[in-house]
């Protein structure tokens, strides 16, 4: 009789086998569980959400820049960007057309670029359209095409304010003006937002507000808006008038040294940069140098009044217009026989103020225009600013000490000069420039004492108002200006060219009361006259002209502002300057 067991009995080996199978699969998923879901959880957990969850980006826009009265000059305007993937992009050829036509792009341009860029998972397709131009795009519900938004800076002024203001680039840093000097202030930071997508990148759900977009601070400059745009347009007008090459304006408070006005031809639309030339980009009243002839001529005068060796009625001889300084020949416009000093700045005599500076010294001279800004930076923080060349000898050689007296072998720019000017009239206190607008007036430095600035100003009065003054064309009705005409032969191959000259006037207004001080630079004209009192100084009066009466300041002489008679625009005794 045969006896029934188990199979197990039978094959007791077997049995073993597949129960330790069993166990080890039972140990090792059991294992798997809990290196999942206890040791690599966090891992995993964070490779899942890189796959479905992303971060993106909050726009946050750019602070805004204004004029002092809060006229906008620079803002940040919503656009959209449009984005591809052209690897799901590319299997939709069909589309490609209808997509090239609602960018403005050419069709077969558009996909000659997609062919080559295949194999990329991202490229822009068109950035900073207006928001109904984009959603038309994004309403036509093209695979792979997405959207987002961003901002874009937008100039309202144009080319009135560009050179300070500057500009930036498609991502919104500053690469120009003020744009760049406080790029980090104006610049806003991004926020975060979490949200969940499918493996198309398809938005599933917003999650949540990771970090909120904090907007760039505004800036409010010290200009205003509506003498920029009479600086602007008056050198622009003398610039066609007289075929210049270049000019340059500058406008300050002589109380605070606030910068109202500083306009510059030629200039360039910031908006619209396709032609963009970069001798249009520069700010000449801040970067050209040139050599600032007979404005100078008031600080030399200045320096003898102030070393007590000469009083207002001093007398000089400058006959018989000419004089031998060692190899040098100096000369004046004609014979002015005996002037008294405020004879010498009126009449523009070269040969009265380099008596005077052989005389004193050009130590002198050289001090007071190194303690009036000239050969340093004005402190406005401007990218680019030139600081100009002051020469010092340790023996001033005879020739160098006569043509530093009338503005000759040094450089200066616009903005310098006029802060000079603008110590002059501010009791001889010099003030830091500033860009920006200020509460309340820095304390400044005393460089001329302030019995003679008010001597000084008595004079450059003359100069406008006197008879056969050089600057009688810069006279604004109504009030008492005083200025001093520059006609200076630019330089050339080593020496200075005959044809070639640079107009200026620097002045101050009014004389009764100083409130601004004003520089105008004309480079070059070509037509015409080219005498710093005719072309330069009717710039001059217009810019003055509307600082006054926009500012609301006293007038001197209220029937005087019915009618001024203004001489006709032909070369005058003294006008060389």
């Amino acid at each position: 009789m045969i006896s029934l067991k188990p199979n197990g009995s039978l094959h007791p080996w077997r049995f073993r086998v597949v129960i330790g199978v069993l166990a080890v699969c039972s140990a090792l998923i059991s294992w798997r569980i809990v290196e999942l879901q206890v040791m690599d959880g966090g891992f995993l957990k964070n490779q899942g959400d890189k796959r479905s969850m992303r971060h993106t980006v909050i726009p946050a826009h750019r602070g805004l820049v204004t004029d002092r009265h809060g006229e906008p000059l620079a803002v940040s305007t919503p656009v959209m960007t449009l984005w591809a993937n052209p690897s799901i992009l590319i299997d939709h050829e069909s589309r490609w057309d209808e997509l090239a036509r609602a960018l403005g792009t050419d069709p077969k341009t558009f996909a000659e670029r997609l062919r080559a860029n295949a194999a990329k998972e991202f490229i822009y397709l068109r950035r900073h359209m207006t928001p109904q131009d984009g959603e038309a795009v994004t309403a036509l519900k093209v695979p792979g095409v997405k959207s987002v938004e961003e901002y874009r800076r937008f100039y309202p002024t144009g080319e009135v304010a560009a050179h300070l203001v500057g500009f930036t680039n498609v991502d919104e840093a500053g690469q120009e003006g003020l744009e760049l000097t406080y790029n980090d202030w104006l610049q806003g930071v991004p926020g975060k937002r979490q949200v969940l997508q499918d493996r198309r990148g398809r938005l599933i759900k917003d999650v949540q507000v990771v970090s909120n977009a904090r907007p760039g601070n505004d800036l409010a400059m010290s200009i205003d808006l509506r003498l920029q745009y009479i600086a602007h347009r008056e050198l622009r007008e003398a610039l066609k008038n007289f075929g210049a090459k270049a000019g340059s304006a500058v406008l300050l408070d002589i109380r605070t040294g606030e910068v109202l006005a500083m306009a510059n031809h030629p200039s360039y639309n910031p908006n619209n940069r396709s032609n963009l030339k970069p001798d249009m980009m520069r700010n000449r009243a801040l970067i050209d140098v040139f050599e600032p002839g007979s404005p100078i001529k008031t600080f030399t005068v200045a320096a003898g009044l102030m070393s007590g060796r000469y009083q207002p009625t001093t007398v000089m001889d400058t006959r018989p217009g000419t004089m031998r300084v060692s190899t040098l020949t100096v000369r004046d416009f004609r014979n002015y026989g005996m002037l008294d000093l405020s004879g010498v700045i009126m009449k523009s005599s070269n040969v009265g103020v380099v008596k005077i500076a052989l005389d004193i010294g050009a130590e002198n001279i050289y001090a007071l225009l190194q303690q009036l800004g000239l050969g340093e930076y004005t402190g406005l923080g401007f990218p680019g600013e030139s600081t100009g060349s002051l020469p010092n000898h340790r023996d001033w050689p005879q020739i160098e000490t006569a043509t530093l007296s009338y503005g000759y072998g040094l450089s200066v720019t616009a903005t310098q000069l006029a802060q000079a000017y603008a110590a002059l009239a501010n009791g001889g206190r010099r003030l830091p420039l500033s860009l920006l607008k200020l509460d309340e007036a820095p304390q400044g430095e005393q460089v001329i004492p302030e019995h003679i600035s008010k001597q000084l100003l008595t004079m450059l009065r003359g100069t406008v108002d006197g008879e056969g003054g050089t600057g009688s064309r810069a006279r604004v009705p109504g009030y008492q200006v005083g200025g001093k005409t520059g006609t200076v032969h630019k330089t050339e191959n080593g020496g200075y060219a005959k044809d070639r000259y640079r107009s200026v006037f620097a002045g101050i207004a009014p004389i009764s009361n100083p409130r601004f001080a004003a520089v105008v630079v004309i480079d070059e004209p070509s037509k015409g006259e080219y005498y710093g009192g005719l072309v330069a100084a009717p710039v001059f009066g217009e810019i003055m002209s509307g600082a006054l009466r926009l500012l609301n300041v006293t007038p001197d002489d209220l029937p005087a502002l019915q009618q001024v008679e203004l001489p006709p625009l032909q070369a005058q005794e003294g006008s060389r300057g």
